[in-house]
């Protein structure tokens, strides 16, 4: 599944560096980025990541290809990469991730794509096999599918009072996502109303932990966030091991996630977008701990209102400016300081 990193050790790293540690610290345990497996990130060599090509066999990227197999990266369904060769299909497959993601394209395991792999995110597969739909950045589910109402469209959504967390109040999350939903509905001709019924909701949205008995099982803290499906489904979960936050100035978590952000991008695919390859977009796959993306860009708007068409309310003009100050504003306020972070963690690592 995907990588995720301990709170405290993580924090305690954060503690030893800026008190002045020297850059290369002596060989001993560290912070945990972790896989899916329990297996540390620290317990391989990351410089031999670095040095790999193909022939190479280096312990951990067995896990790396499972981490492109869960996303769709690879176009066999039955291996079950016990191996830790760097052949020619792992190439392919990491090329392939780096275009997707708008990586340098290297074919190698260079600090951007490893920092990339360690990011938490969507549990949706970007690559499906049976082909998408779209342009070069927006893209959509297989088939092209879209709600079939007659529009203007409403839609209801519902949440499970069983499947609920309990840091966040029940007011928190129902503004919360208020506040996403607006935002798709202030571009398209399609409203969203709540609703107390669940059982006759469109949108049904829970909390779950591990295997809630839809094929996709969360994974404990980061890692998969959440996952959504295509229309009509209108299924919507999210991970209930994450530390959910709609105030990071009342959330002090390092490894706090922003619900917003979060609620703002299933949403998308609960419309029918795929992920995005344009990392400033709503639809990109990754979202950083403590940081926030909650404006739709160009790539998003476009995408949806090729399914739906305009709400004929909604201006380009108006979303011009608004693209431009998201791209150097608040929403992508913490991404700098996360991928230092990263970056000097693997530097670190190779000095070990």
């Amino acid at each position: 599944m995907f990588l995720s990193f301990s709170n405290s050790l993580i924090s305690l790293f954060f503690f030893i560096f800026i008190l002045g540690s020297p850059p290369c610290i002596p060989a001993r345990k560290t912070p945990g980025f972790t896989l899916s497996n329990h297996v540390t990130l620290q317990s391989y060599n990351s410089k031999s990541f670095l040095d790999a090509s193909i022939g190479s066999q280096v312990i951990g990227i067995s896990e790396i290809k499972k981490h492109l197999h869960r996303f769709g990266y690879f176009h066999f369904r039955d291996d079950t990469f016990t191996d830790n060769i760097f052949d020619a299909r792992f190439q392919s497959a990491l090329t392939l991730y780096q275009e997707k993601l708008g990586l340098p394209i290297t074919g190698k395991l260079d600090i951007a794509t490893v920092s990339q792999i360690l990011t938490p995110r969507c549990g949706v597969p970007d690559i499906h096999h049976n082909k998408l739909h779209g342009t070069k950045h927006y893209v959509y589910f297989p088939g092209k599918p879209r709600w079939s109402r007659q529009m203007p469209m409403m839609l209801t959504y519902a949440f499970s009072t069983e499947y609920m967390i309990h840091n966040l109040t029940i007011s928190e999350i129902r503004v919360t996502f208020k506040r996403a939903f607006r935002k798709w509905a202030s571009v398209i001709p399609v409203s969203f109303t709540e609703t107390d019924d669940y059982g006759f909701a469109d949108i049904k949205i829970g909390f779950y932990n591990g295997d809630h008995g839809d094929g996709e099982p969360f994974d404990g803290v980061l890692g998969i966030l959440a996952h959504s499906f295509s229309p009509e489904s209108g299924r919507f979960h999210l991970d209930a091991a994450e530390t959910w936050a709609v105030d990071f100035q009342k959330e002090k978590s390092t490894v706090a996630i922003d619900l917003e952000s979060v609620a703002t991008h299933e949403i998308g695919h609960l419309l029918g977008l795929a992920h995005s390859s344009v990392k400033e977009a709503v639809m990109y796959p990754s979202l950083k701990p403590r940081d926030q993306k909650l404006e739709l860009t160009m790539d998003d708007i476009e995408g949806v209102q090729a399914l739906y068409g305009s709400n004929p309310n909604f201006r380009f003009s108006s979303m011009l400016e608004s693209d431009i100050s998201t791209n150097h504003g608040v929403g992508l306020r913490n991404t700098r300081s996360y991928n230092e972070w990263v970056t000097l963690f693997l530097i670190l690592c190779l000095c070990m």
